[in-house]
């Protein structure tokens, strides 16, 4: 399977090559901040990546997947909309009027965390997710990646147009 065809195959089929030894998780992690960094400039889907926290859980994947270890997403990047709360960053809901990092993950995450998922970033979304498109005085506008001159809607824009590009599964 080629870089393009792994990065659109989905959650589901990446999972699966990740539990039978076709792909490692750090391939994947490799692969989507490499298409994060050449990408996202243009398309302004992540307000904030996590590259070596993502590196770092991706070793930690490997490890349990080689323990016998399983999980539904054991070794799969995700992203996390920057509305729901994770541990020690801060949770801007698409504005620049918060400063306080989060005390804890969301439910969500703690259980994206336990299904084996490795977050490797938060997502953009339009200010306090009120409007029908991904743009804020803080963060800017984020593009559609199929035509940068149209909306990518809101509230959860990052996350589509990250999928969309083929940035996270």
């Amino acid at each position: 399977m080629d870089a393009s065809e792994l990065a659109y195959a989905g959650i589901a089929r990446q999972a699966e090559l990740v539990r039978t030894g076709e792909v490692s998780s750090r391939e994947l992690v490799e692969l989507y901040l490499d298409r994060i960094f050449r990408l996202d400039p243009e398309l302004n889907a992540f307000r904030v990546v996590w590259h070596e926290r993502a590196l770092d859980d991706a070793k930690h994947a490997e490890r349990r997947r080689a323990s016998g270890e399983g999980g539904a997403l054991l070794g799969v990047p995700v992203a996390i909309k920057d509305g729901v709360d994770v541990a020690g960053e801060i949770t801007t809901h698409g504005t620049g009027g918060f400063e306080r990092p989060a005390a804890d993950d969301a439910e969500i995450v703690k259980r994206l965390r336990a299904a084996g998922a490795i977050p490797i970033g938060k997502t953009k979304l339009p200010e306090l997710a009120i409007h029908g498109f991904t743009e804020s005085k803080t963060w800017g506008v984020t593009r559609n990646p199929w035509n940068p001159g149209r909306t990518v809607g809101g509230s959860s824009g990052g996350s589509g147009a990250a999928v969309a590009a083929g940035l996270v599964g």
